[in-house]
């Protein structure tokens, strides 16, 4: 496994990139959401991941831990639906196992987010296939840990994850929705992406984007 480490900084310029993407697709966002939920889902990211970074740039957190908490807490108080408890979740989880440090090496950093990842199942229940977030976050998290384990570097390994992100996006076309207001559809689902798969792609795509060349 790499012995890369990663920095706060690095987080906090992750985080960035994830709110640009966002603002940026915010419309495509929404259009997935408009075919199978309640048409906000780019809006309330948007807002969520804006009040993020303004929270972080008002009050610079001094470790990992602290960094994430607040993300997940200001998700979770400002993104409506199910995506805020999620994501805030996922957050969450990584601060509580991220803890007082200013760096994690890759070992570290894959526990962080598959804690964010066990947090994310505990709280909304997703199953493999549910055409949910977890299609998109399972495969990518399982890639990164296949290319970190296999001595790859950081770089590699982010871009093994945005890779199985965006295919994991892409598959939940074809899946009937379990989960949520789509579920409600029934076969009508099928045919249209996950928005929740597509901004946890955007997620691994700005992680990718961060750590090239790490």
């Amino acid at each position: 496994m790499t012995s890369k480490t990663i920095s706060l900084n690095q987080l906090v310029a992750w985080l960035n990139k994830f709110s640009e993407l966002v603002s940026a697709q915010c419309n495509y966002l929404t259009d997935l959401d408009a075919a199978i939920g309640d048409a906000d889902h780019g809006t309330n990211m948007v807002r969520g991941m804006t009040a993020v970074m303004n929270a972080i740039t008002a009050a610079p957190p001094s470790t990992i831990g602290d960094l994430f908490k607040v993300v997940g807490m200001t998700l979770v108080s400002t993104v409506g639906g199910a995506s805020g408890p999620l994501y805030g979740t996922f957050f969450l989880r990584m601060g509580v196992t991220s803890g007082a440090v200013s760096e994690l090496n890759g070992a570290q950093l894959l526990m962080a987010l598959n804690a964010g990842m066990e947090g994310v199942v505990a709280r909304g229940k997703p199953l493999a296939n549910d055409k949910t977030l977890f299609d998109a976050l399972a495969p990518a998290l399982h890639a990164f840990a296949i290319s970190l384990n296999s001595c790859h570097s950081l770089s590699d390994a982010a871009l093994a994850a945005q890779t199985a992100a965006a295919v994991g996006r892409d598959a939940t076309a074809s899946l009937i929705a379990r989960k949520g207001r789509a579920s409600y559809l029934g076969e009508r689902s099928i045919g249209h992406i996950d928005p929740g798969s597509a901004s946890t792609a955007l997620l691994f795509e700005a992680f990718a984007e961060v750590f090239s060349g790490e």
